[in-house]
């Protein structure tokens, strides 16, 4: 379905009640709110794995403005503050009261923006192989480290000159290094809509990219939050992780590492990539 939000349309998707039958009262569920990564990309990264977490919240999948199924507004309206005040919107439209908010990637980036433009709106935060600020030598080595050379080369050709050539080479070289353990063929690949022009108006250290910076306003967050990462990541490498850990309050911070693991730590390690979320998302409930 779409959803107006901002003055234009997102495609957002429901899966599992938000009240549910508990003896002689119906109880409300939490409402997880998915931001996916990107930028340019689509909520199906989330899906089949989030849906068993159905039974605990209600999820909430939706594409942010300029991505997958949604509408794009003005180009000039690509931002990390637009993204995040889509996600109040969206709140608003659907009358969402303290969501637990998960961004993977660049999501992240939209999560942070979010929780630090509504500091009092969210009850929990999540925030998944992603960064407070990119630093993009650090990228580059990565994936020299994980793929050698050409997938060194691949990657900085990419995110210091982000274009529809560079960003195909990227694809093709350095995605696959994103998930070393996945079980299986890389279903998600295929299914997903690709929009390449956000991406490549927003990557890169001459784009909004280079220039967000989250790490002093994460400590004004009140709430509980969640940092996971995987230790072989080559896009958002797990130094990343410990810098918004150690921007965050520690009496709120929950920070959990994945050896092995790559960008994607739900196809690298679904079991308990699952379990700590489902474990997070009941606390205190």
């Amino acid at each position: 379905m779409f959803v107006k939000v901002n003055g234009i349309r997102l495609y957002v998707d429901v899966e599992g009640s938000g009240l549910v039958p508990d003896g002689p009262r119906m109880r409300q569920k939490p409402t997880l709110i998915l931001l996916h990564g990107g930028p340019g990309a689509d909520h199906s990264i989330y899906k089949p794995a989030f849906s068993t977490l159905s039974d605990i919240a209600q999820i909430i999948y939706y594409d942010h403005r300029g991505c997958g199924r949604s509408e794009d507004g003005p180009r000039e309206s690509w931002t990390l503050a637009q993204w995040g005040d889509d996600v109040k919107g969206l709140c608003d439209a659907l009358g969402i009261e303290k969501p637990i908010v998960l961004g993977t990637s660049f999501g992240g980036f939209v999560a942070q923006s979010y929780a630090t433009r509504y500091p009092e709106h969210a009850a929990k935060l999540i925030l998944i192989s992603t960064a407070a600020k990119v630093d993009f030598p650090t990228i580059y080595a990565a994936f020299e480290r994980f793929g050698g050379t050409k997938a060194g080369a691949a990657a900085k050709a990419y995110w210091s000159n982000p274009s529809d050539g560079t960003r195909q080479i990227y694809r093709e070289i350095c995605v696959p290094l994103y998930t070393p353990r996945a079980r299986g063929p890389a279903e998600w690949l295929p299914r997903l809509i690709s929009r390449n022009e956000t991406g490549v108006r927003f990557n890169g250290p001459n784009n909004e990219q280079g220039r967000f910076d989250f790490r002093a306003a994460l400590a004004n967050l009140n709430y509980p939050v969640l940092v996971m990462g995987g230790e072989d990541d080559p896009i958002m490498p797990i130094a990343f992780s410990e810098t918004i850990a150690g921007s965050l309050p520690p009496e709120h911070l929950r920070f959990e590492r994945f050896a092995g693991c790559g960008h994607g730590i739900v196809p690298d390690d679904p079991e308990r990539t699952l379990e700590v979320l489902r474990n997070f998302i009941l606390a205190d409930a």
